[in-house]
């Protein structure tokens, strides 16, 4: 199937290109190297974050806000338990405060009456001093009023379940006006823009990975760059493996977790193989190609097969190549299959 329609997209673009002129274009020749060959391991997607919503409160499920699937902000709503009776008591309390301060202002006054009066040797000592006292337990009484009020409007609070960071709900575990106990499970959340990947690989794959450097791993429905986060020195007896996490963000993308991960790996080993610069290989049609220049400078395409690397070379094969061959390795972008070129750099 990927041939014909190769075929039909060659002749299509042959049509289309014959009065454009030749594409301008470099080429190098294909040469026979050394190159690290790429192993392909298999490893296992994981949500960086996912956590188990429950509970801080008992009560009655008031409102539900989220349906399995929805995608949550951080601090956003999940989940309202009745608070009737915690706003009746909350209030009192805002009542309690606003006495308290009717009844410190009326006691500061005194004081300062009293100073005043003290001052003057108007008045007993005692006298001030009571008068003192009612001041100073004014203040405290105001002060535990307005404490009493805040450790309503923390319980008041924790009758909402959020969303403790951004992601998607994956399930759901209570139903309207269903009785919630403190630390009951309500939901699980998982942050999709960040992910997890997993393998288990042998020590001499290991030793050659860089924190610093960008690795591809191909996911299901995309190839994300992803960046070595840990190396696990405690391994697998039987299989002489390692678990090696990488980490890579993927924003808006769908992913599922316990998806499958591949990543082709190179240690310092090398082999003989056929080398072009590592610009010459593109992307077409969802595969890697090359751009072969015929001997009436027509450009053919070629699926090719990368089997390692080698600083700027890259080592393919595929059926049909040859040492000498001349390859586009700069302007490939431009060309299409069967497009006439003009080579610059002869």
């Amino acid at each position: 199937m990927i041939k014909k329609v190769l075929l039909v997209l060659a002749v299509i673009s042959s049509s289309l290109f014959a009065k454009g002129g030749p594409a301008l274009v470099n080429v190098a020749s294909l040469e026979k190297g050394k190159i690290n060959p790429l192993t392909e391991f298999i490893g296992t997607v994981k949500f960086e974050n996912s956590s188990i919503l429950a509970s801080e409160s008992s009560g009655l499920v008031q409102k539900i806000y989220f349906e399995v699937g929805k995608k949550v902000k951080k601090g956003e709503n999940l989940i309202k338990i009745d608070s009737s009776i915690l706003d009746a008591q909350i209030k009192a309390a805002q009542a309690a405060v606003n006495i308290a301060k009717v009844e410190l202002k009326n006691s500061k006054n005194d004081y300062n009456r009293y100073l005043a009066l003290i001052n003057k040797k108007s008045i007993a000592q005692k006298t001030f001093d009571d008068m003192q006292l009612a001041y100073e337990l004014a203040k405290q009484k105001l002060t535990s009023s307005e404490a009493k009020l805040q450790e309503l409007k923390i319980q008041k609070n924790k009758k909402f379940v959020k969303a403790p960071y951004d992601g998607v709900i994956v399930s759901k575990d209570v139903n309207l006006n269903e009785w919630v106990n403190n630390g009951s499970k309500v939901a699980n959340i998982v942050n999709t823009n960040n992910i997890e990947m997993m393998f288990n690989l042998p020590i001499g794959y290991v030793d050659e990975l860089s924190k610093t450097k960008i690795y591809k791993i191909a996911l299901p429905n995309m190839v994300v760059d992803a960046k070595l986060y840990a190396a696990i020195p405690s391994g697998d007896k039987l299989t002489r493996t390692f678990p090696v996490r990488f980490k890579a963000i993927v924003k808006d993308k769908f992913i599922f977790d316990g998806a499958q991960a591949k990543v082709k790996l190179a240690k310092e080993i090398k082999k003989d193989a056929l080398v072009i610069n590592r610009d010459a290989v593109i992307k077409r049609f969802g595969q890697n190609v090359i751009f072969a220049i015929n001997d009436k400078s027509v450009a053919n395409m070629i699926p090719v097969q990368i089997i390692g690397f080698d600083g700027l070379k890259a080592g393919i094969k595929a059926k049909g190549l040859q040492e000498g061959m001349k390859i586009v390795v700069k302007g490939n972008e431009r060309v299409f299959p069967n497009q006439p070129v003009k080579v610059l750099n002869k």
